[in-house]
Protein backbone atom coordinates (compact mmCIF):
# COMPACT_ATOMS: atom_id res chain seq x y z
CA UNK A 1 0.00 0.00 0.00
CA UNK A 2 1.08 3.57 -0.33
CA UNK A 3 0.92 6.00 2.26
CA UNK A 4 1.71 9.60 2.53
CA UNK A 5 3.29 12.02 5.13
CA UNK A 6 2.96 15.94 4.59
CA UNK A 7 6.33 17.64 5.46
CA UNK A 8 7.88 21.01 4.08
CA UNK A 9 11.05 18.82 3.39
CA UNK A 10 12.00 15.93 1.30
CA UNK A 11 12.45 12.94 3.77
CA UNK A 12 15.37 10.28 2.96
CA UNK A 13 15.91 8.79 6.41
CA UNK A 14 12.86 8.88 9.05
CA UNK A 15 14.10 10.41 12.45
CA UNK A 16 11.92 8.98 15.29
CA UNK A 17 14.51 11.61 17.63
CA UNK A 18 12.18 14.28 15.46
CA UNK A 19 8.94 13.62 16.02
CA UNK A 20 7.27 15.77 18.25
CA UNK A 21 5.53 14.67 21.79
CA UNK A 22 1.76 14.52 22.76
CA UNK A 23 0.75 13.60 19.50
CA UNK A 24 -2.23 11.43 18.87
CA UNK A 25 -0.70 7.88 19.84
CA UNK A 26 2.54 9.31 21.00
CA UNK A 27 5.75 9.65 18.87
CA UNK A 28 5.57 8.64 15.90
CA UNK A 29 6.28 8.67 12.10
CA UNK A 30 2.54 9.43 11.04
CA UNK A 31 1.54 8.69 7.76
CA UNK A 32 -2.08 8.39 5.16
CA UNK A 33 -3.59 6.25 3.41
CA UNK A 34 -5.14 9.30 2.05
CA UNK A 35 -3.11 11.84 -0.64
CA UNK A 36 -4.94 15.20 -0.66
CA UNK A 37 -5.17 14.94 3.94
CA UNK A 38 -1.35 14.47 3.72
CA UNK A 39 -1.55 17.57 0.97
CA UNK A 40 -3.73 19.51 3.59
CA UNK A 41 -1.34 18.87 6.27
CA UNK A 42 1.74 19.50 4.39
CA UNK A 43 0.05 23.03 3.16
CA UNK A 44 -1.08 23.71 6.65
CA UNK A 45 2.76 23.38 8.21
CA UNK A 46 4.31 25.17 4.79
CA UNK A 47 1.95 28.04 5.36
CA UNK A 48 2.83 28.30 9.08
CA UNK A 49 6.52 27.91 7.89
CA UNK A 50 6.11 30.32 5.26
CA UNK A 51 7.90 27.36 2.62
CA UNK A 52 6.39 25.07 0.21
CA UNK A 53 4.68 21.42 0.91
CA UNK A 54 5.98 18.32 0.13
CA UNK A 55 4.21 15.22 0.50
CA UNK A 56 6.29 11.98 0.96
CA UNK A 57 5.29 8.96 -0.41
CA UNK A 58 6.15 5.47 1.13
CA UNK A 59 5.17 1.72 0.28
CA UNK A 60 4.60 -0.90 3.18
CA UNK A 61 3.91 -4.26 2.40
CA UNK A 62 0.29 -4.63 4.24
CA UNK A 63 1.59 -8.44 4.85
CA UNK A 64 3.97 -7.11 7.06
CA UNK A 65 1.12 -5.93 9.64
CA UNK A 66 1.57 -9.75 11.15
CA UNK A 67 4.83 -9.20 11.70
CA UNK A 68 4.57 -6.18 14.18
CA UNK A 69 2.64 -5.64 17.51
CA UNK A 70 -0.11 -4.05 15.54
CA UNK A 71 -3.07 -1.46 17.74
CA UNK A 72 -5.92 -0.91 15.30
CA UNK A 73 -8.90 1.08 16.16
CA UNK A 74 -11.75 0.76 13.23
CA UNK A 75 -13.48 4.08 14.94
CA UNK A 76 -14.27 7.14 17.31
CA UNK A 77 -14.05 4.84 20.45
CA UNK A 78 -14.19 5.24 23.59
CA UNK A 79 -10.72 2.85 24.27
CA UNK A 80 -9.49 5.26 20.84
CA UNK A 81 -10.15 8.84 22.88
CA UNK A 82 -8.59 7.47 25.98
CA UNK A 83 -5.79 6.48 24.24
CA UNK A 84 -5.65 9.67 22.39
CA UNK A 85 -6.12 11.69 25.73
CA UNK A 86 -3.44 10.29 27.43
CA UNK A 87 -0.52 10.42 25.24
CA UNK A 88 -1.70 14.45 24.48
CA UNK A 89 -1.25 15.03 28.48
CA UNK A 90 1.51 12.83 29.06
CA UNK A 91 3.65 15.62 30.86
CA UNK A 92 7.02 14.12 30.12
CA UNK A 93 5.80 13.21 26.19
CA UNK A 94 6.79 9.30 26.87
CA UNK A 95 4.91 7.06 24.56
CA UNK A 96 2.75 5.05 26.54
CA UNK A 97 2.38 1.77 25.01
CA UNK A 98 4.97 -0.74 23.23
CA UNK A 99 2.68 -1.26 19.40
CA UNK A 100 5.08 -1.00 16.51
CA UNK A 101 2.09 0.88 14.38
CA UNK A 102 -1.11 2.12 15.51
CA UNK A 103 -3.72 2.79 13.09
CA UNK A 104 -7.06 4.92 13.87
CA UNK A 105 -9.01 8.03 13.59
CA UNK A 106 -7.06 11.00 13.39
CA UNK A 107 -8.13 13.73 16.78
CA UNK A 108 -9.14 17.38 15.85
CA UNK A 109 -6.86 19.71 15.60
CA UNK A 110 -8.95 21.90 18.50
CA UNK A 111 -8.22 19.00 21.03
CA UNK A 112 -6.26 21.10 23.38
CA UNK A 113 -8.92 23.26 24.06
CA UNK A 114 -11.05 19.82 24.49
CA UNK A 115 -8.62 18.71 27.03
CA UNK A 116 -8.46 21.66 28.87
CA UNK A 117 -12.68 21.69 29.15
CA UNK A 118 -12.44 17.89 30.43
CA UNK A 119 -9.72 18.07 32.64
CA UNK A 120 -11.44 21.52 34.27
CA UNK A 121 -15.12 19.78 34.66
CA UNK A 122 -16.94 21.40 32.13
CA UNK A 123 -17.54 18.80 29.60
CA UNK A 124 -18.16 14.96 30.26
CA UNK A 125 -15.84 12.40 28.68
CA UNK A 126 -18.28 11.20 26.35
CA UNK A 127 -18.65 15.04 24.98
CA UNK A 128 -15.10 15.56 25.16
CA UNK A 129 -15.16 11.89 22.45
CA UNK A 130 -17.54 13.59 20.42
CA UNK A 131 -15.32 17.43 20.34
CA UNK A 132 -12.54 16.18 19.49
CA UNK A 133 -13.33 13.75 16.59
CA UNK A 134 -12.02 15.05 13.29
CA UNK A 135 -14.25 18.44 11.90
CA UNK A 136 -14.15 17.11 7.89
CA UNK A 137 -15.01 13.59 8.76
CA UNK A 138 -13.11 10.31 9.68
CA UNK A 139 -9.81 10.28 8.28
CA UNK A 140 -7.45 7.37 9.39
CA UNK A 141 -3.70 7.99 10.04
CA UNK A 142 -0.76 4.73 10.84
CA UNK A 143 1.86 5.86 13.35
CA UNK A 144 4.62 4.09 12.95
CA UNK A 145 6.11 3.64 16.58
CA UNK A 146 9.31 2.07 16.65
CA UNK A 147 12.86 2.02 14.07
CA UNK A 148 11.43 -1.95 13.26
CA UNK A 149 8.48 -0.56 11.51
CA UNK A 150 10.04 2.15 10.34
CA UNK A 151 12.83 0.28 8.81
CA UNK A 152 10.06 -1.44 6.57
CA UNK A 153 8.62 1.70 4.69
CA UNK A 154 10.43 2.17 1.13
CA UNK A 155 10.60 5.77 -0.01
CA UNK A 156 9.08 5.85 -3.52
Amino acid sequence: MKLYHGSTIDIERIDLTMSKPNKDFGRAFYLSEDEQQALEMAQFRAEFEDTNPVVNVYQFDEKLFQEFHYKRFEGYTEEWAHFVYDHRVEPQGLTLHDYDIVYGPIADDRIGAQITRFKQGYITFDEFLRRIQYIKGITFQYAFCTQRAIDKLQKL
